[in-house]
């Protein structure tokens, strides 16, 4: 199964509430900082949710 790096490349502030929320529930914390999510129907609902905020490749 492959899986998702995705890495924060825009600021949250000034952001609606949800979309922090995501970001945080995400485990992204900082600019630039990635993590390593299974590639499945949620991360990738989640993912367009915030796609303006955010970076994916798929990594095996």
């Amino acid at each position: 199964m492959t899986n998702l790096k995705i890495t924060l490349i825009k600021s949250i502030a000034h952001r609606e509430p949800r979309q922090r929320v995501i970001v945080k529930s995400l485990g992204l914390g900082r600019v630039h900082s990635s993590v390593v999510r299974p590639d499945n129907a949620a991360t990738r609902g989640v993912i367009f949710k915030i796609a303006h905020l955010v970076t994916v490749e798929e990594v095996k």
